[in-house]
């Protein structure tokens, strides 16, 4: 059930510091929960614009329900074409903000987030800025996991291995530089963050985490194997995007990403086959760099081995997180 609205009445904001896209496609029951969390950031000089792209549910009735109670919720609508189509007619034509935000109607903010943020880009001359992100299934707490991030700006090959910023809710981005993008490619189904990322940082433009919780990211317990075309080929346009700047991904690259997939694979319960064939490619890659650190590739690899012979339920309690 989406959380009820709460009462606030805020001046208009001309041009605010923050502009949050968020795309929706019939996300009635988790998209009240999502615009919750941004309204109750310490830092209130934000909109959000959520872009409803062909809902046939009543997500755009509820969308009317907040703003009729906040006026820095904006509602656009645009024909069903996409992810990537939503969050650029957003981003490109809608925006006002000198920041963009990014966040799927099933994420959430920590409150501290744009606060955070605003500091970061006044304190350096970054391009974009990414944080922690952590875990939940069904509330924010109930996960064990959290991601970690880069200690220096983002590379390429970064990227190509433990990509670590991780879901696009969890990246804010100066508007002039993304405008300066084009942005996102709307004729691919999977890994359009990425294919848009990796030209960003290949082009000169510097992105840095911070090493602090800003964004709760659910997990599905689902199984994931239907993505596994759509994430090979947005793999293989991720690498040949790479190599029009001379990155070319070695053996330790793809022992870190494939222990990545592995991971995700445990934390998703697609089948403890699945990790378990990911783990083995992974090693035979490169064992050295997908056992470091050990903290994370050792629980990775005892995980799938574990995953083969546990009863579906006990994996997902033990992994999903």
């Amino acid at each position: 059930r989406a959380a009820a609205p709460h009462q606030f009445t805020p001046g208009p904001l001309e041009m605010p510091r923050f502009s949050i896209i968020v795309p929706a496609l019939n996300a009635r029951d988790l998209l009240g929960l999502t615009l919750d969390s941004l309204r109750a950031q310490t830092l209130p000089d934000w909109e959000a614009i959520v872009v409803d792209d062909g809902s046939t549910d009543d997500t755009r009735e509820l969308v009317r329900a907040w703003q009729a109670l906040d006026d820095r919720i904006r509602l656009l609508r645009t024909p069903e074409a996409g992810l990537a189509a939503a969050r650029n007619q957003a981003a490109l034509k809608a925006a006002r903000g000198s920041i963009i935000a990014f966040c799927d109607p099933d994420d959430r903010f920590v409150p501290t987030k744009l606060e955070q943020l605003a500091r970061a880009f006044d304190a350096a001359p970054v391009d974009a800025i990414y944080g922690q992100v952590g875990f939940f299934c069904k509330a924010p707490g109930d996960a064990r996991g959290r991601s970690v991030v880069a200690r220096h700006p983002l590379t390429i090959e970064t990227l190509l291995g433990e990509n670590p910023v991780g879901p696009l809710s969890n990246l804010a981005i100066r508007s002039s530089t993304f405008r300066a993008t084009v942005g996102f490619d709307e004729s691919m189904d999977h890994g359009a963050d990425l294919e848009w990322l990796i030209p960003l940082v290949g082009s000169g433009a510097r992105i840095e985490g911070l090493p602090a919780l800003m964004t709760w990211h659910r997990v599905y317990k689902t199984r994931r194997s239907s993505d596994l075309p759509a994430m090979l080929a947005g793999r293989a346009r991720a690498i040949s995007t790479a190599q029009r700047f001379g990155v070319i991904p070695d053996a330790r690259t793809e022992a870190i990403h494939l222990r990545s997939l592995a991971s995700c694979a445990l934390r998703q319960d697609a089948g403890g086959g699945e990790a378990l064939r990911l783990t083995l490619r992974g090693l035979s890659h490169s064992p050295r760099a997908f056992l470091s650190p050990s903290r994370k590739g050792v629980s990775v690899m005892v995980g799938s081995l574990g995953a083969i012979v546990l009863p579906r339920p006990l994996r997902q309690a033990l992994f999903w997180t």
